[in-house]
Order: C-alpha cells, then structure tokens, then sequence
C-alpha cells in the first residue's frame, strides 16, 4: 500500500523517502499492526490517564505499572503514552490542590481525617522547603498530601501548575527512558 501512495505522487516528491508510519493499535497481529479504528488506541491512553489520575489522589494506585505495561505490550509512542500519564497524574493533583484550598477551615473538626499535629508537620515542612518542594510531589506517600497542602497555604495556582507538571513529566519521562534502555 505505501508502495501505491508513492508511486500516486507527483515527480517532485517520488525521490522523497518516507518513514515507516507508526505501529499502533494494542500490538495483536490480528490488527495487522494497526487497528481500523481509533478507539483501541484513545481507550488504551484513556485507562493510562485513568489510573495516574487516581494515583494522583489521595486514592492508591500505580499509574508506573500501568506506564510500563503499555511501553511493553503496544507499539503506541512513549510519547504518547508518557502524555497522557503526566496529563492524568497532573489532573490529580489539582484535585488536591482544589480539596487543600477548601480543607483549612474543617482542621479543628473532631472528623477531620488528619490529626491537627500531622497537619502542623505537613504545613511546617511545605514553608521550609517552599514552593520548590511540588517538584517532589511525585515521591510516593509524600507527594499527594504535599499538593493538597500546597491548596491549603493557597500557593499561586500558576506556580502549582508548573513545579507539579515538571515533576510528573520528569518522572514518567525517566521511567520510558529506562524502559526503552532496557
């Protein structure tokens, strides 16, 4: 078929060469390499954008895995799929930014969820390290309650917005790279 499209082309553009178009689709030869449609592909980057964002939450999850498992059984770019994770993980955090900028007022309640000194510590040591500190905010355990109090001490949004995606994108930037090393 590529053999077809060059030879449909006018004179000028025949010597071009052209990439091999990409691969994509879930990877099963029955697609012959790519499926018929889009939706195998938007679903599989659907459910990566899912589970980072759920990680992102105060909810466990491990968007890696889901990360790793993609670079390994599709032929979809790590770009891709390295996008679509950061973009869902991002997501998430500003979900606890949002809740951290609301939660302020609720700390004295006997049913707030975390005790008023570990709420002191996590503030203490946000105004310690700064702002600087969402950089960090894809260190699991720590990095989701660290965005959520960044809300808290209402941190410029834009700021948030930057440092948080930085962060994410240098991760799972680093995890494709590791992969595609291997």
């Amino acid at each position: 078929m590529l053999a077809q499209a060059r030879q449909a082309r006018p004179a000028p553009f025949a010597a071009l060469p052209l990439p091999a178009p990409p691969r994509l689709g879930c990877g099963h030869d029955r697609h012959r390499g790519a499926c018929s449609s889009g939706r195998a592909v938007m679903g599989l980057l659907f459910g990566l954008f899912a589970s980072a964002f759920l990680s992102a939450t105060l909810l466990p999850g491990s968007s890696e895995a889901a990360l790793v498992a993609l670079l390994a059984g599709t032929a979809l770019p790590p770009w891709w799929l390295v996008a679509a994770a950061t973009a869902g993980n991002v997501l998430g955090s500003v979900v606890n930014y949002g809740i951290g900028r609301g939660v302020e007022r609720f700390r004295d309640r006997s049913w707030f969820p975390v005790a008023p000194r570990r709420y002191e510590q996590a503030v203490g040591w946000y105004r310690r390290f700064g702002r600087w500190s969402l950089l960090c905010s894809w260190v699991p355990v720590v990095g989701d309650p660290l965005t959520l109090v960044a809300g808290a001490l209402r941190e410029d949004w834009r700021v948030f917005l930057v440092l948080v995606t930085l962060g994410k994108a240098a991760r799972y930037g680093a995890i494709a790279g590791a992969f595609a090393a291997l």
